[in-house]
């Protein structure tokens, strides 16, 4: 009979790739450290970057799973990493990538469903394509949820930067679709397209910038105010979005967000009809996902209440030491930070894992 696993930290912002994705990765690899220029000697090195960085994706039941049970992590929702099906410019590609990648991982996850889970990866060219996707993965293959790296890069069609956002009117069925499945949206940041860090653009001249530091949470940020503002939640009241790196910043600015929000010349025109705070509070939650500070986590849960925020680690097993130059963060690292949090035992326990629990509908007891 096999030994029931302790009651431990719930982590559910935690990238895994599928072999068939070691292609598209490798075309954005380079920007995980930039300004750091890589021979082809080098990055086909076993001791590479890139190399470590494909074997970290790849692994689940190894190392990752032996730094959980080290380190108390009981369970972990898995989902593809970034940028996905979202960094797919062709519809039918997209569409395969995230199929394939879904299969996959279900796949991964029936080996041991006691340790994980998975959110489903969804092409977001259009509407149909993300609702037939997210429909079979959850009512099919058992996902927890979606996860979506920011906008949708498109060969055709989109806004004059060949990209879509999910606030625009062509989304409303996929969030009418998110609220009759009853799971969350996890929304993810991701690198720019190759074409937005040419030289002479906002990126491609300040490459220290990418990345989880800077650029994720300001290109993010955009993307969550123009969903919260767009109506949507006004429609579909019953939708939930995650976000992680405790809640891209906005959190920190919701006050003045909502103060000039409020104000009567824009109550007048704008298309939600509540502020910011109110859909903080009612179809946003945040995670802690490598954002392991303290006082923010505090002001968070003053900000919009104990029950939107969850643990995350965003880490993918192995030592602190083994990957510096990347923004991935490890589990070690998030769970020695965990114990140093004094906040109430029930404030903790619920962030620790209750919340996950009830978010996401795990098949955990509190």
């Amino acid at each position: 009979m096999a030994q029931k696993t302790p009651k431990g930290t719930i982590a559910i912002e935690e990238a895994v790739l599928n072999p068939a994705g070691l292609a598209w990765l490798a075309e954005s690899a380079a920007l995980f450290s930039p300004g750091q220029a890589s021979s082809s000697s080098s990055s086909s090195s076993a001791d590479s970057p890139k190399h470590n960085l494909n074997q970290l994706l790849l692994d689940i039941h190894h190392e990752r799973l032996a730094q959980m049970d080290a380190h108390g992590v009981e369970y972990m929702l898995l989902s593809l990493t970034s940028p996905g099906a979202q960094g797919e410019p062709d519809p039918a590609k997209a569409r395969a990538l995230a199929s394939e990648a879904n299969d996959w991982l279900a796949a991964q996850v029936a080996q041991n469903p006691t340790r994980f889970g998975a959110l489903a990866a969804v092409s977001m060219h259009n509407a149909e394509d993300a609702v037939a996707e997210a429909t079979r993965a959850v009512r099919e293959l058992g996902m927890f949820g979606v996860m979506v790296n920011d906008y949708q890069i498109v060969g055709e069609g989109g806004n004059v930067e060949g990209k879509k956002y999910y606030d625009e009117a062509e989304f409303r069925p996929f969030w009418k679709a998110i609220e009759e499945l009853g799971v969350p949206v996890y929304m993810h940041p991701r690198y720019p397209a190759a074409k937005d860090l040419q030289p002479g653009t906002r990126y491609g001249d300040r490459k220290q910038i990418l990345g989880a530091a800077v650029q994720f949470h300001l290109d993010l940020s955009m993307h969550l105010y123009a969903i919260c503002s767009s109506g949507v939640f006004d429609e579909f009241p019953g939708v939930q979005v995650v976000v992680g790196h405790l809640g891209e910043g906005i959190p920190f600015n919701l006050w003045r967000a909502d103060h000039w929000y409020n104000k009567p010349v824009k109550k007048a025109t704008r298309p939600s009809k509540e502020d910011y705070s109110y859909y903080f509070t009612h179809n946003i939650s945040l995670t802690t996902s490598g954002n392991f500070n303290t006082p923010a986590l505090k002001f968070c849960i003053d900000q919009i209440g104990v029950e939107r925020c969850l643990y995350s680690i965003e880490a993918y097993g192995l030592h602190a030491n083994t990957f510096v130059d990347y923004p991935y963060d490890t589990i070690a690292e998030a769970q020695w930070w965990w114990l140093t949090v004094d906040l109430p035992e029930d404030q903790k326990k619920l962030v620790a894992r209750e919340n996950a629990i009830r978010l996401f509908k795990l098949p955990l007891e509190p």
